[in-house]
């Protein structure tokens, strides 16, 4: 097939939605299809190495107020126009719900090319943290309306199918999420970098890895960690990643290890040299940290939805609690951070749950769900 990928976040941005599409969009050429992908330039950014079957169009963009470390896309109709028309794609996936994602459907809608919404960021949840708590309806009716501009939109979770059909999204279709487990794997762990971060052999490594903004929880990190220090006096935390937060944060807690951003083996050997993962974060589509962990074999405290609820099985390969229940999070964490045996049958116990989590076959699926004339031809747009 010739697919149409059309997203406002991708590489060298570093964040959930960006790094699975990219995901989607090698593995879609490994397989043998021809992606045409369409994203927003950067500025400064050279020429990223693409596989061979993928054809890239960059568009004009701009940094996302309040939030300059993601970018969003200007309306480009008629450069998308001109690329489909020439190059006429089989299918469409647009990934955000941006003014370029709005153009992408407008155009495949116009020359009856099917198109498919991915469905990854709640931004509907995400308004509330940054003083808009009013609009959350409106984003969320917002939102409704896009994606029932395509054919079908495509979830990671059966519990977000089920949430977006009950209220008046059309033709939901599940979609699963992978882990590279040869990126992500406890063969990644580092005594020297846990030294680095003070720790001596035996002693505990609490990280976190993820977006360093408002809407992630971390006053909760934060006292989860403190709880742990009264019977671990000797544990430290390591924060993994970048945003708008992180200045507050370091002066808050400097307590904390903050060490950045990191990418590809450098992040796997983060993950992989923690003993336990903490995620709080209430706002989350999904959250593959959630599995980047498991893989590595790291024993994981969640809320219970999202990657947690799909994965993770509370007392067994980790902790799930219930969704907002900040007490039974911190004691979840004290739990697993006191008991070093119970910590590790958790982590071996999500190994096995994640060995057969195949992007391959989730690539495979999306193609599957792209190729369907039933869902995706099957009513107006």
């Amino acid at each position: 097939m010739r697919i149409a990928v059309v997203t406002e976040t991708y590489p060298p941005e570093i964040n959930g939605v960006a790094l699975t599409v990219q995901n989607f969009v090698e593995h879609l050429a490994a397989l043998g299809h021809e992606v045409l992908l369409t994203r927003p330039e950067h500025p400064g950014e050279g020429a990223l190495r693409m596989a061979g079957a993928v054809h890239e169009q960059r568009v004009r963009g701009a940094a996302l107020p309040r939030y300059p470390g993601l970018r969003f896309g200007w309306p480009a109709g008629a450069a998308i126009r001109t690329l489909w028309q020439t190059r006429r794609p089989d299918a469409v996936y647009v990934a955000t719900e941006g003014p370029l994602g709005w153009s992408a459907l407008k155009v495949a809608n116009a020359l009856g090319i099917p198109a498919a919404t991915g469905f990854h960021t709640r931004f509907d949840e995400f308004v509330a943290h940054y003083g808009a708590g009013l609009l959350t309806p409106i984003a969320f009716a917002w939102m409704r309306r896009f994606h029932n501009r395509g054919q079908a939109t495509l979830v990671p979770t059966r519990a977000l199918q089920q949430f977006l059909a009950d209220r008046g999204f059309h033709h939901v279709r599940h979609l699963a999420r992978a882990v590279d487990t040869r990126q992500f794997h406890p063969a990644r762990r580092s005594e020297a970098l846990r030294a680095e971060w003070g720790l001596q052999p035996g002693q505990l490594a609490v990280i976190h890895v993820g977006r360093i903004a408002a809407e992630k929880n971390l006053a909760l990190l934060a006292r989860a960690f403190h709880a742990i220090r009264t019977v671990r006096p000797e544990a430290r935390c390591i924060i993994v990643g970048d945003g708008p937060s992180l200045p507050a944060l370091r002066a808050r807690h400097p307590e904390f290890s903050c060490v950045g951003m990191r990418r590809g083996e450098d992040l796997a050997a983060h993950f992989a040299s923690g003993d336990l993962f903490l995620f709080p974060s209430l706002t989350e589509t999904f959250g593959n940290v959630t599995l980047e962990a498991m893989a590595s074999g790291v024993a994981t405290v969640a809320f219970d939805y999202g990657a947690a609820r799909e994965h993770l099985r509370h007392g067994q390969s980790g902790a799930a609690v219930a969704f907002a229940n900040e007490d039974a999070f911190v004691h979840a964490a004290v739990e697993l951070a006191t008991h070093d045996d119970l910590r590790r049958r958790c982590a071996l116990a999500a190994l096995d749950t994640v060995r057969g989590l195949s992007q391959r076959a989730v690539a495979e699926a999306l193609v599957r769900l792209l190729s369907e004339p039933a869902s995706m031809l099957g009513r107006a747009a």
